[in-house]
């Protein structure tokens, strides 16, 4: 268990919550992207969670990159903390469970990023995200200029990396950062119920997650070789034998998976 980071257990079965928890405003030092890759780690070997919440409390999200590790530093202390952060973001982004994000208040630039590399977004309404790193005179550097693009659009995304404007929740709705917009008191439990849902689901979701994000940068021929030989593996699950047996009893929707 880390300083900043916890891994949290118990608001529903199967799902875990991944707590950040660095008073003000959850600031993203170095010792905080350390526990984040050592927390997604010790997640992905954890066969009894199948979905995650990734929570800053009830205030704020990440208001950001802690910025006093910015004064002085040169291009090779830059690119160590890039490296260091998008090795954390990926981890978390290569989870095997579901991932679902919880935003209070501010995600901004880092915590931005780390929200983005989560697979849904949920917002409470007083919500801003964004990417205002070039009011520092600097880029993204935790995947931003990659994952804002891939999911708002490269036009939309240029205009928001290079003006460092910032949305607030209905507008990242809209735009496709988030997925949808709760009152502030409840979008973590909204968050909960949807990580629970999946977490209630058959092992084939963890199948589907890996085949998108193995195949999303590929040649489509070879994407959809991906996909055959995921497709083909989710047949060897119980929870196929299941589904299938319950659809021919009861229709679908019926199935009770165990997750195996």
């Amino acid at each position: 268990m880390g300083e900043f980071v916890r891994i949290e257990t118990g608001e529903a079965e199967g799902v875990a919550t991944l707590r950040l928890d660095r008073p003000k405003v959850n600031a993203l030092n170095s010792q905080v992207v350390a526990e984040l890759h050592r927390a997604a780690d010790e997640l992905a070997g954890r066969g009894d969670i199948r979905s995650v919440v990734v929570w800053g409390g009830p205030k704020v999200f990440a208001a950001g990159a802690d910025i006093t590790e910015f004064s002085g530093a040169k291009a090779d202390e830059a690119r160590k903390l890039s490296q260091n952060m998008n090795g954390a973001l990926r981890a978390l982004e290569q989870l095997p469970q579901i991932t679902v994000c919880a935003i209070n208040g501010y995600a901004l630039g880092g915590g931005c990023e780390l929200a983005m590399a989560a697979e849904f977004r949920l917002v409470g309404e007083s919500a801003v995200l964004g990417q205002p790193e070039m009011l520092l005179g600097i880029i993204p550097g935790g995947g931003g200029t990659q994952r804002l693009s891939r999911l708002v659009g490269i036009t939309r995304a240029k205009e928001l990396i290079y003006t460092g404007r910032t949305v607030k929740a209905e507008e990242s709705v809209a735009i496709g950062l988030a997925s949808a917009v709760h009152p502030d008191g409840e979008v973590y439990e909204k968050a909960v119920d949807m990580a629970a849902r999946y977490a209630a689901g058959p092992a084939a979701l963890t199948m589907a997650k890996k085949a998108i994000l193995d195949g999303y940068t590929l040649p489509l021929d070879e994407a959809l070789a991906v996909e055959v030989e995921a497709f083909a593996a989710s047949f060897d699950t119980e929870d196929a034998q299941t589904g299938v047996a319950s659809f021919l009893d009861s229709g679908p929707g019926k199935a009770v998976f165990a997750g195996r």
